[in-house]
């Protein structure tokens, strides 16, 4: 068995409640409120500036140029591809690059970004991959899903980029192969690191989870 589908099985009841999130179900059907995507839409891009960071950490790690050019490859596409569909929809609203890259991180934000910062400072290239895997490997199946569940979401006036980028072949692409590149670097590892690997994609998924609530009802400081 592939590790890769061991790390699936061990969040698929949080996962399976991510597909049933209003927010997301809000996507597919088009009747998310708009606040709560302009909510995300900001919040998700001072997250991909951190998320970014992990890609270039990932580049360091690599143990050899074609592991580096693909990490490399990553941080390009998510600094100009990803963040580009959050600069398209905020111009919709008036909203500048300067306002986006001033939003202040919720909590839930900071602890996310501060936890996977953390450990790809600090960890192996595996528990890197580990830690932020969940994030593009949830998103491809999300956009996935709805285009199953909701085929004309892809065509929806305002949501339908979202859908078509995270439901397309070029991102799946790039999730896959860091879900092929955890396989490879799993193979032979004593058990007692993978539960080491497997901890740190719960947690994180856990996050995921979190985010899409957050952003949905606006959690914030309380004080």
């Amino acid at each position: 068995m592939k590790f890769s589908y061991r790390l699936h099985e061990k969040v698929k009841g949080i996962w399976d409640k991510t597909h049933e999130h209003p927010f997301v179900v809000g996507l597919g059907k088009g009747g998310l409120p708009v606040e709560s995507f302009i909510r995300y839409m900001k919040q998700d891009y001072v997250f991909l500036i951190d998320y970014s960071k992990l890609f270039a950490l990932g580049t360091v790690k690599a143990k050899n140029i074609e592991t580096m050019a693909a990490f490399a490859k990553l941080l390009h596409e998510t600094l100009h591809g990803e963040m580009d569909l959050h600069r398209a929809y905020a111009k919709r609203f008036g909203i500048t690059e300067q306002d986006l890259e001033n939003t202040k991180p919720t909590p839930i934000n900071l602890a996310y970004t501060r936890y996977m910062l953390n450990v790809a400072q600090n960890g192996s290239l595996e528990e890197l991959i580990s830690s932020l895997l969940p994030c593009m490997w949830s998103y491809w199946e999300i956009g996935k899903r709805l285009v199953e569940t909701y085929p004309d979401s892809i065509n929806h006036p305002f949501y339908g980029d979202w859908v078509k980028m995270y439901s397309s072949d070029e991102f799946g692409s790039l999730a896959q192969w860091l879900i092929d590149l955890i396989d490879r670097l799993a193979e032979g590892k004593p058990e007692r690191e993978l539960v080491v690997l497997e901890e740190h994609f719960l947690t994180t998924s856990r996050f995921e989870y979190m985010f899409w609530d957050m952003v949905y009802d606006g959690g914030d400081w309380p004080v």
